[in-house]
């Protein structure tokens, strides 16, 4: 698995590289002092694991995981046990509290491993279509990535706008479960509430993103992870 390891506390990023290296399984490609950088590596390699502190400076682990449409697998080391709760509902694989030992270390890793097998052979499966299915009105309906322009949740509804019609899909499912669906490279979170085809932007305002005539906010949390997808900094 190939993993990058993010803390701003250099003598945590050495121990970190440390246990890193007793695990085969684990190739490091990256040590990262804050968010940005771990950004940067995130658009120019296949990462597949972040083992990711929480306290930073600019911007911190949590709000780094909650600006990511698709991220790779997160082993959250922290000093903190106040933000588990609100690491688990960002799905991180687990949750370690400094100092951490090397039994509980490989024991995290092992279980991110299982999980990156899993993912693996899922998305390999994915790979291979183009499309998925949505329920709409007791019926099964197709949606192919390349016709979706963007999506909008709505609680426990989503809107699916698509270019074929002007009517939207909408379907009993959460924003999250539908964005498991979608190939990363092609789709970026950029709010709470909407997704947004990668291939229909137009323009990128500090506040907002256009598709065509369509104006969408753009999330605090999100903006970075836009503007890196662009290879610009934010203006």
């Amino acid at each position: 698995m190939r993993c990058i390891a993010i803390d701003d506390e250099p003598l945590a990023l050495d121990l970190l590289e440390d246990n890193i290296s007793m695990v085969p399984y684990l190739q490091l490609v990256a040590k990262c002092n804050n968010a940005f950088e771990a950004m940067e590596v995130l658009r120019t390699q296949q990462v597949d694991l972040m083992f990711l502190d929480i306290q930073m400076p600019g911007l911190t682990g949590l709000q780094f995981l909650q600006s990511m449409a698709s991220k790779p697998l997160v082993i959250l080391i922290t000093a903190y046990e106040k933000y588990a709760l609100e690491g688990f509902n960002l799905d991180v694989t687990d949750y370690l509290v400094k100092p951490v030992s090397l039994e509980r270390f490989v024991k995290a890793c092992n279980k991110a491993n299982e999980l990156h097998q899993l993912r693996s052979a899922g998305k390999a499966a994915r790979d291979q279509a183009d499309f998925f299915f949505v329920n709409v009105d007791y019926s099964l309906f197709k949606v192919v990535f390349s016709d979706i322009i963007w999506i909008e949740g709505l609680k426990d509804y989503v809107k699916i706008h698509l270019k074929s019609t002007t009517k939207p899909v909408i379907t009993r499912m959460s924003i999250k479960s539908l964005e498991e669906q979608l190939p990363p490279a092609r789709f970026i979170r950029i709010h709470k509430s909407y997704i947004i085809s990668v291939a229909a932007i137009t323009a990128i305002r500090k506040n907002s993103v256009f598709l065509q005539d369509t104006e969408l906010p753009v999330g605090d949390t999100y903006r970075d992870a836009l503007y890196a997808i662009a290879g610009k900094n934010q203006p």
